[in-house]
C-alpha cells in the first residue's frame, strides 16, 4: 500500500504539475482574449439571463437553465471552496488568493465556452434525454477520428466521479461531524447510513430530480454560508483593506508560510492559488458543461453566459469569503499548541470563523462543509452517470445508481487516502482531452459568440 501510495503520489504530481496548471490558465487566458474579455465585460448580462432561466420556456432541454447552473454549482461548491482555500493560504501565504482570482477571471472564459459547445453538439439518448459534455463535443465536433480521445474522457470521468465526488466527500463529512461533536469512529457508519439514504432519495429521479434539488439547496446553502462571513467582514470593514492589501503584496513579493525565501515563497503562492482555483470552480475540466447540457434552451451562446457565472460564484464570491476570514484573523501564522505547528487547513477556516463568533463558528464552518460536500455528491452522480453511459448505454444507468449510492456508505467509513490520490489523478486525465477539444473547437465558439452579439447586440 505504501508503494502504491507513492506511486499515486507521483503520478498526481505530475499530472497537477506546471505543464497541466499552464495548459489550463493558457487556455483560459486565449479564450479570453479570443471572446474579447467577454466573461467580463457581459458578467451582468450574464446575470439578467440567469434570472431570465428561472421561467419555464418551450425550448429544447430537460431542466430549466437556472437548475443547469444550480447542478453544476452542486458539484462544484464543495469542501475545497472552505478547507481548499485554507490549504492554499497554509501553504502558499495571502498571495495565493490573488492568483486564485486570476485564475478564475480566466476560466469564466473556458466555462464559457464549456457550455457553449456542449448546448451545440448534445444529443437525445432512447429514454428522450439530453446528453452532452466533452465526450459528446469531441465526438460531434472533431469527428470520428478523435472517438478515442471522447472515451478517454468519459472513462476517467466515470472513475474519477467515484472518488473525487463521492468517497472523498462523504469521508470529509463523517469526519466533520464526528470531530464538531466528538463522536467516536462508529459513528461514520450511522453518519454513511443516513448520506446513502439522503441521496438514493434525490438521484434515483434522475436528472429532472437532481436539477430541482439542485435549485432549491444550492442557493440556500451558498448564501447562508456568504452571510456568516459576512457577519465578520462588516464587523471588520477597517480591516479588508489591509486585507487586500496583504493578497495583492504577497502575491508578487511572497511571504507564505512555507515558503521559505522570496522566490520560493512567490512560486509556491502562484502554484496554490492557481491549483486552488482550478480545483474550486472546475474549469477546464469538463465536468459543469454536462450539465449544462441538460437546459432548456435553443442557443448555445445563451446558455455559455448562464455558465460562465459558476466560476464567478464559486471563486470570486464563495472562496473569497472565506479567504477574507482567514487572512484578517491573522489564524494562518498561528501555532497550534498541540501540535507545536503551524494550523493544519482542515483546522485554519474552523479557528478564524471562532475567532469572530466565539460558540457560532466552528458550526458555521463544520455544517457548511457538510452541506457543500453533500450537494457535491449529488451533483458528480448526474456526471459520472453522463460519462458511464457514453459507454455502456442507458441499460448501465440504474446500477450505476445503486453502486453510486453504495460507495457513498463506504467512503465514510474507509481509509481513503489512496483513494483521493487516485481520484486526483483522474481528474488530471479528465481535463487533457477536454482542453485539447476546447482548443481545436475554439473557431466554433468565437463564432457563434460573433453571430450572436452581431444580431442582437447586448
Amino acid at each position: 500500500m505504501d508503494l502504491y501510495t507513492q506511486i499515486l503520489n507521483e503520478l498526481s504530481g505530475f499530472i497537477w504539475g506546471p505543464v497541466t496548471l499552464v495548459l489550463l490558465v493558457g487556455t483560459g487566458i486565449y479564450l479570453t482574449v479570443g471572446l474579447r474579455f467577454l466573461s467580463i465585460r457581459k458578467l451582468g448580462y450574464g446575470f439578467k439571463l440567469l434570472w431570465q432561466g428561472r421561467k419555464p420556456t418551450g425550448e429544447e432541454g430537460d431542466i430549466s437553465p437556472f437548475n443547469a447552473l444550480m447542478t453544476a454549482l452542486s458539484a462544484t461548491v464543495g469542501t475545497g471552496n472552505i478547507v481548499g482555500v485554507a490549504g492554499a493560504i497554509a501553504i502558499g501565504g495571502p498571495g495565493a488568493v490573488f492568483w486564485m482570482w486570476m485564475t478564475a477571471l480566466v476560466g469564466m472564459a473556458t466555462k464559457y465556452s464549456e457550455a457553449v459547445l456542449a448546448v451545440k453538439y448534445r444529443e437525445v439518448d432512447e429514454r428522450g434525454r439530453h446528453q452532452g459534455g466533452p465526450m459528446y463535443y469531441i465526438k460531434n465536433g472533431l469527428g470520428n477520428n478523435w472517438k478515442w480521445l471522447a472515451f478517454l474522457f468519459a472513462l476517467f470521468g466515470t472513475l474519477a466521479a467515484f472518488g473525487i465526488g463521492n468517497s472523498v466527500q462523504s469521508n470529509a463529512v463523517a469526519k466533520a461531524l464526528s470531530a464538531q461533536f466528538d463522536w467516536s469512529p462508529q459513528s461514520h457508519w450511522y453518519i454513511g447510513a443516513v448520506l446513502a439514504i439522503l441521496t438514493a432519495a434525490v438521484v434515483i429521479g434522475g436528472v429532472k430530480s437532481i436539477g430541482a434539488f439542485a435549485g432549491k439547496i444550492v442557493p440556500f446553502m451558498a448564501i447562508a454560508y456568504v452571510t456568516g462571513a459576512l457577519v465578520i467582514l462588516v464587523s471588520h470593514l477597517d480591516q479588508i483593506p489591509a486585507a487586500l492589501w496583504t493578497i495583492a503584496h504577497d502575491a508578487f513579493n511572497g511571504t507564505a508560510a512555507a515558503g521559505g525565501f522570496a522566490g520560493s515563497a512567490f512560486m509556491l503562492a502562484v502554484q496554490k492559488g492557481v491549483a486552488r482555483g482550478v480545483f474550486s470552480n472546475e474549469a477546464g475540466l469538463g465536468s459543469a458543461p454536462m450539465a449544462h447540457a441538460a437546459a432548456r434552451t435553443n442557443d448555445p451562446v445563451r446558455q455559455g453566459m448562464i455558465g460562465m457565472l459558476g466560476t464567478f460564484i464559486d471563486t470570486i464570491v464563495i472562496c473569497s469569503m472565506t479567504a477574507l476570514v482567514i487572512v484578517i484573523s491573522q489564524q494562518w501564522l498561528q501555532i497550534d499548541p498541540q501540535t507545536g505547528k503551524q494550523i493544519s487547513s482542515a483546522a485554519l477556516t474552523s479557528t478564524a470563523f471562532e475567532k469572530f463568533l466565539p460558540g457560532v463558528g466552528q458550526y458555521v464552518v463544520t455544517f457548511g462543509m457538510a452541506l457543500f460536500a453533500y450537494t457535491t455528491i449529488i451533483g458528480w452522480s448526474f456526471y459520472g452517470e453522463r460519462c458511464a453511459e457514453y459507454l455502456f448505454g442507458v441499460k448501465v444507468i440504474p446500477f450505476y445508481r445503486i453502486i453510486w449510492v453504495i460507495v457513498v456508505f463506504v467512503g465514510a467509513t474507509a481509509e481513503l487516502r489512496p483513494i483521493w490520490l487516485l481520484a486526483d489523478v483522474l481528474n488530471g486525465m479528465m481535463a487533457i482531452p477536454n482542453l485539447i477539444a476546447l482548443l481545436l473547437l475554439s473557431p466554433v465558439v468565437f463564432r457563434y459568440t460573433q453571430a450572436y452579439f452581431k444580431d442582437s447586440p447586448k
